[in-house]
């Protein structure tokens, strides 16, 4: 070390020179602190083997001294733990836990009575703990299942016991097919001499009617990967919308007329669901159209279909409102709209909303306007500040009803006559089928529980399998397509006659799960009004037994509890209590 060579500091030194002394000096401390360290002994009684030591790594010229002092602190303040170390060290480590504080911490207290210095028996402990927080946290089990009027991709039934339905008979097959055409209820006569074994009756539950069906592609959900490479010539293009049209009249006519007790229209943008009389607390057909957006609100208005934003925030409505409190249109409905300013209002609420150039044109030449424009020019503001003004508030108006477009809030409630006005609309409107992409010239898909005229009978696809979870078997039956509201009452009504405990997860198309937080919130707003409103009392109004769907089934879809509806993506249910237990998704 007296050999190193002196280099004064005030000298110039290249880069090379100041990397070497670097180098130098960190060789003096590792040297130093080699000789100053004690040697270190091993944790067993026999203090003549020395504890090997890895050799250390070459230090970073660029660290901090002041980190790696303190780090190297703290590791001398850890205990050597690299010798083998039994339970009864470990419980020593962890004495400061009393036995009490353990007890205290469970409310089983067969727990207390195993051995306390075993650090497998405190593993479980701590995982028991946690899994009775978790079930006290939880919801109180329901004897009823909610409805989801979202439509589902795939459904995954895990059950103890085998669900029949993966391997049909002959005899059950027909069945099935039998009782699901016929809308047969099994409690009653019409199913003598049919089998009503459960798996019949699965495989009824699988079915559903649709049209068009091209079995070349996948219409629904419409925007599948697997469309490709699809081509239909003009004249194809004219004969599904002919065919199409002729289905959705016939369709929309056994709504209105109680033989069927909803179905869904499914485009590529959108996708509206139409509920007859009755479902839902409704008196009077209606329809839910979901996700909207500001040219199809505009067009709408346009034709004068009055709609409600049930989902709409408060918040929105109060600032549209202080927005249009120098009009005379202060609401989406042009009920309140008298003949005689008819015309004007009805250009003030498209210009409200958005609609185009031509709606900022006609309130530009309103006579508000320009009573605005003269007290300006009075006060002496220029012409150009003017302008933007008029451009700035024009604009501010846009963003605000464009900030709703694809969302839940979006959703639009048709009622009543207006719903016949919406058929219409969808109907001759060329902007429902769409003219480019994987399903150019494709008409809407319709869904539907019950026959149609041009209707095509489905099934969905069941795949059955063996799942081992924490050392139990469990029976795995997995469903794809599509899953109706009704169909998940259905299978539950099925399994839970076996009286065995088991569990569905299902994967819901998103766009679709506004159609459930609307039906809650329109029933919430019923029984707001009306508390009288019970669902014996809705269900016995309406005359729904001739829907094509059992009093079973018809039971859920018109009930108006709290919790009649919510967007259920897991459910359980409990053998014990014999109820349900579901999380919502939010």
């Amino acid at each position: 070390m007296s050999n190193v060579k002196k280099v004064d500091d005030k000298a110039w030194k290249t880069p090379n020179e100041i990397l070497r002394l670097q180098r130098l000096k960190q060789k003096q401390k590792a040297l130093q602190e080699r000789l100053e360290r004690p040697p270190a002994y091993s944790t067993r009684s026999s203090p003549s083997k020395f504890k090997i030591t890895p050799s250390e790594k070459r230090k970073n010229p660029f660290l901090n001294e002041r980190f790696t002092s303190d780090k190297k602190k703290a590791r001398q303040s850890i205990p050597d733990t690299t010798e083998y170390v039994s339970e009864d060290s470990v419980f020593n480590l962890l004495a400061n836990v009393s036995e009490n504080e353990i007890a205290a911490s469970h409310s089983k207290p067969s727990l207390n009575h195993k051995e306390p210095n075993s650090f497998i028996n405190l593993l479980n402990q701590t995982e028991e703990a946690d899994t009775e927080l978790v079930e006290t946290d939880a919801e109180k089990p329901t004897s009823h299942v909610p409805i989801d009027w979202s439509l589902k991709t795939k459904l995954r039934l895990l059950t103890k016991k085998p669900v029949p339905g993966d391997r049909l008979k002959c005899n059950e097959e027909a069945s099935g097919i039998t009782n699901f055409v016929r809308c047969a209820d099994i409690k009653s006569s019409e199913t003598s001499g049919l089998d009503i074994s459960p798996a019949a009756r699965f495989h009824q539950s699988t079915m559903y009617w649709q049209h068009p069906h091209l079995p070349w592609l996948t219409l629904f959900p419409r925007m599948s990967k697997a469309n490709i490479g699809t081509t239909i010539g003009e004249a194809e293009r004219s004969a599904l919308a002919r065919d199409w049209g002729d289905s959705f009249r016939a369709l929309f006519q056994l709504v209105r007329s109680l033989q069927c007790p909803y179905f869904y229209m499914c485009a590529n943008s959108f996708t509206v669901l139409f509920r007859a009389a009755g479902i839902g607390g409704k008196h009077e057909t209606h329809a839910l159209l979901t996700p909207t957006s500001r040219g199809l609100r505009s067009a709408l208005k346009e034709e004068e279909i009055e709609f409600t934003m049930p989902l709409k925030k408060p918040s929105s409505d109060a600032q549209n409102k202080s927005l249009d409190s120098g009009n005379d249109t202060q609401s989406n409905s042009f009920s309140n709209l008298s003949e005689e300013n008819a015309a004007e209002t009805s250009a003030d609420g498209i210009n409200t909303s958005g609609n185009n150039d031509e709606g900022l044109d006609a309130d530009d030449g309103s006579e508000e306007e320009e009573d605005e424009e003269k007290w300006l020019e009075s006060m002496g503001v220029d012409k150009s500040e003017i302008k933007k003004i008029r451009t700035t508030n024009a604009r501010r108006v846009h963003n605000e009803e464009c900030a709703e477009d694809s969302t839940d809030q979006s959703i639009l409630l048709i009622e009543g006559v207006e719903c016949q006005a919406l058929f219409n609309f969808l109907l001759n409107a060329k902007s429902t089928t769409t003219r480019v992409g994987r399903l150019a010239g494709i008409p809407p898909t319709l869904i539907s529980p019950v026959a149609f005229p041009g209707a095509t009978l489905k099934n969905n696809q069941i795949r059955a399998s063996k799942v081992r979870e924490q050392n139990i078997d469990y029976h795995s039956m997995e469903i794809r397509g599509v899953i109706l509201p009704h169909t998940l009452h259905y299978l539950c009504n099925l399994v839970r006659e076996t009286k065995d405990q088991f569990s569905m997860t299902s994967v819901n198309f998103n766009s679709t799960n506004a159609l459930s937080k609307a039906g809650q919130k329109i029933i919430d707003d019923l029984n707001k009004e009306n508390k009288e409103v019970t669902t014996e009392t809705v269900f016995g109004r309406e005359n729904l037994s001739d829907c094509g769907l059992p009093s079973s089934l018809l039971q859920p879809l018109c009930r108006v509890s709290n919790d009649a509806v919510r967007v259920v993506e897991r459910m359980y249910f409990d053998k014990e209590s014999g109820g349900y237990i579901w999380s919502e998704k939010k």
